[in-house]
């Protein structure tokens, strides 16, 4: 029987229509950076200090410029050693008493030699910032004692994430690509916009949570949906091309941000053109080769025939049917055991699920490690080449992913890699700063070992160039074999007729 990659070679490997899925499937990735990288905007926070009664109006009577008020009224910067003091703490002092002096106000108050031996207090009553715009750091406070809660909210889109992965490359491998890219979007960009609408920094930790449980999840859904519509010759560019529309989408991020400072209309501006993604339903077919492996052949029979009216390609008469070829009695639902069951499926699942871990740790933490003080030149641009190294491995890593496992299971196995890559994000912060600590140069050491025990790795795993994709756990475990199974049934094939036509001729010569 005849595979879907046999077939696409006939109906056309990237014609019009694989064209289209693809170009609809990128409004996808290019909505997903809001999400991944929101918190840089969402959670922007601004030079601040703290609100003192009485300083707005004394200030005013007094005609002080804003460099003579922060002189006169906050807490030296720096004060015993420590940056913390003019941003969350304030005189104790009242700043409404009468007959204070604009020159030095801190004078009028009796019982005290200098400023230094002033006390200072908490902001008890909030804080002023430096911003024309808005974020959940201004509108909720979340600085000083607080400002780990802006931390959480990054980490709870990375457990979602986590979690995400678990569940929800199951339901695309047993319900169907475009089933779970449908609800995925719905859920993800009603939870955004609650967010928007959240009334208190709780809700918004919990409908951003709602958020990365399952907008990873259609980011994947939809790189699975196109890698499997397209042929074996333009996969990896169709691949490579999906993931750049995340930096494309990043990049507009970046500028509606800018355009729109205040981050409840922000959260709002990317998340409604969101819905639209729901006309997917009507402009996008379920993956034939995952209808296939479903044993739904007479489905993937009507989208290949569609696929080559598309293109303009007329299916072979010899093309009527396609079939799985399978082991008997394989079990085609998806299960977390299949991944680890046989020799080959469980060394691609470990050694995928660590180069996911060091790529994300070691792109995160070269910029966190980038950023933590002036460096020489020499560092940035070493550091810059180690980001653009590390950005390819990504991509690599996410498309080998998707060829080391068989359709039923592909899903599934992208997405629980794909999950320690979340482990790595979550690392990071902590293997740059505390080890910082003992020594500034060691977290590179770290990164350095990990990146390469990383490479090292990639050279077990079997070459799929010029490989079908598998469609069952035993061509996963014929993948390490050096010859293409289907070349050399072909070449079998065809010695086999050429030995017929030789005894033909002898016969036919006696």
């Amino acid at each position: 029987m005849p595979t879907l990659d046999d077939i696409l070679e006939h109906i056309g490997e990237f014609g019009l229509f694989q064209k289209q899925v693809f170009f609809v499937l990128c409004f996808m990735s290019a909505a997903f950076p809001p999400i991944y990288m929101g918190v840089i905007f969402l959670g922007f926070t601004p030079e601040h200090r703290c609100l003192s009664p009485g300083v707005a109006e004394l200030s005013s009577r007094c005609g002080w410029s804003l460099a003579e008020e922060l002189n006169y009224t906050v807490p030296e910067q720096g004060r015993h050693g420590e940056s913390f003091s003019s941003q969350c703490r304030r005189y104790d002092v009242d700043w409404n008493t009468t007959g204070l002096s604009c020159i030095n106000p801190l004078e009028n108050f009796t019982g005290y030699g200098n400023r230094s031996s002033i006390p200072l207090t908490p902001c008890q009553d909030g804080w002023v910032y430096d911003s024309s715009g808005s974020s959940i750091v201004t509108e909720f406070n979340l600085v000083c004692e607080d400002s780990w809660k802006v931390d959480l909210f990054q980490s709870c889109v990375n457990a979602g994430f986590f979690l995400g992965s678990m569940y929800i490359g199951y339901i695309a491998d047993r319900f169907g690509r475009k089933l779970c890219l449908i609800v995925t979007i719905l859920v993800s960009a009603t939870s955004g916009v609650l967010v928007a609408f959240a009334p208190s920094y709780l809700w918004v930790v919990i409908f951003r949570f709602l958020q990365g449980l399952v907008s990873k999840g259609s980011w994947t859904a939809g790189y699975i949906l196109i890698t499997e519509v397209v042929g074996p010759s333009h996969r990896k560019t169709v691949g490579i091309l999906y993931q750049m529309a995340f930096t494309v989408g990043l990049l507009l991020f970046d500028g509606v941000a800018y355009a729109i400072p205040h981050w409840r209309w922000l959260q709002l501006t990317v998340t409604l053109p969101c819905f639209l993604l729901l006309l997917y339903y009507w402009c996008l077919p379920e993956s034939p080769r995952w209808l296939i492996s479903r044993k739904q052949n007479d489905k993937a029979m009507k989208i290949v025939e569609y696929i080559a009216k598309k293109n303009g390609k007329k299916l072979p008469a010899h093309f009527k049917n396609i079939n799985l070829e399978e082991e008997d009695g394989e079990n085609l639902s998806p299960s977390f055991m299949d991944l680890v069951r046989t020799p080959q499926m469980r060394k691609n699942t470990f050694i995928l699920m660590y180069n996911w871990l060091a790529s994300s740790l070691l792109y995160q933490g070269i910029i966190m490690h980038m950023a933590m003080a002036d460096i020489h030149w020499l560092k940035v641009t070493v550091g810059c080449i180690g980001r653009m190294g590390i950005t390819v491995s990504i991509e690599m890593v996410c498309f080998v992913n998707t060829e080391l496992y068989p359709t039923f299971l592909r899903n599934l196995g992208v997405m629980v890699c794909s999950s320690f890559c979340d482990v790595g994000g979550i690392l990071a912060p902590f293997i740059v700063y505390r080890m910082a600590e003992i020594w500034h140069e060691l977290p590179l050491i770290v990164f350095a070992v990990v990146g390469l025990i990383a490479g090292g790795l990639v050279l077990l795993l079997p070459e799929t160039k010029g490989k079908t994709l598998p469609e069952t756990i035993e061509d996963v475990e014929n993948l390490h074999r050096q010859e293409n199974p289907r070349e050399k049934i072909i070449y079998l094939h065809v010695q086999t007729q050429e030995v017929a036509h030789s005894k033909c001729d002898r016969s036919l010569a006696q």
